[in-house]
């Protein structure tokens, strides 16, 4: 394709294939409405009955040449974004909850929402969709650091072809999985087993705050579950269910997908983009 005879604008408006889109675009800048259809367009979020709303949370400028990505949408994760001239903020865990229900803006809400609206940040927020997606959802890329292979979708939603996570093959012993769980995630890992030495072939992940889905892996027949908090009943069900659970915090195990949707956009559009890591032991 011969970029000189490309009319951009047209281009655009034709929703391009997204492959081609930074060898069109010669500024490193991108309209809101393009990022939100390109994060739309790889994320899915329609597939999903999700307990947020996923897309676009809170509107800030049309043009947008920085974007900041965090885990959650926090005090320090906003007031870092805003000392990066970022123009938008793109996390998993946004501010809208269905559980939350109606609320005011006030006290530690206010602190999040008034100064992205008053530096006129974009906040996009993407939370089943990240975690289930099979390249660069939080499950599959935490199980691809693990070493595990024959990737597949694990933890089914409610609505049809969405997923939770990812289950796949891996040969080693439950204290052996711990270990390496703690070194990959670098945060101190919760083990629930029958014993330390039970054999695992299998394994399904479901990244944050899956206490219960362990019950998921028991189903299928995997011989351990990795997700990001455990409860007392589900230490004790688990391991007297004689299946392998794994704990490595919430945040932890939620890192891995945001940073590859960083690297994606970031290949895509040739704009700057960063990453807060904001400080969470949970």
């Amino acid at each position: 394709m011969r970029l000189q005879s490309i009319d951009v604008a047209h281009i655009i408006y034709r929703k391009p294939d997204y492959k081609e889109l930074p060898k069109m675009i010669s500024s490193r800048e991108i309209s809101r409405d393009l990022l939100l259809e390109y994060l739309n367009t790889l994320l899915k979020p329609e597939i999903f009955d999700d307990y947020c709303p996923n897309g676009l949370q809170i509107e800030g400028k049309t043009k947008i040449v920085k974007i900041a990505f965090a885990v959650s949408a926090t005090v320090d994760s906003i007031e870092k974004a805003i000392q990066e001239h970022a123009d938008a903020l793109i996390v998993h865990h946004g501010l809208f909850w269905k559980f939350h229900g109606p609320k005011t803006i006030t006290g530690p809400f206010a602190k999040r929402v008034k100064p992205l609206i008053e530096h006129n940040i974009n906040l996009f927020g993407y939370h089943l969709p990240l975690d289930g997606h099979l390249e660069i959802g939080n499950a599959a890329r935490l199980a691809k650091r693990l070493g595990m292979t024959t990737l597949q979708p694990f933890g089914a939603g409610k609505m049809h072809g969405s997923f939770m996570g990812v289950k796949g093959q891996l040969a080693t012993h439950a204290q052996a999985l711990a270990e390496i769980l703690e070194k990959t995630v670098q945060h101190p890992v919760m083990l629930a087993t029958p014993s330390p030495s039970k054999r695992i072939t299998s394994i399904g992940i479901i990244t944050g705050g899956a206490n219960s889905q362990w019950q998921l892996a028991l189903k299928d027949g995997l011989d351990a579950y990795i997700t990001g908090e455990m409860s007392e009943h589900d230490w004790h069900e688990a391991r007297e269910s004689d299946i392998v659970m794994l704990a490595g915090g919430h945040h932890a195990t939620e890192r891995f997908g945001i940073q590859a949707l960083m690297a994606k956009v970031e290949e895509q559009f040739n704009v700057p983009c960063v990453f807060i890591d904001s400080e969470n032991p949970a």
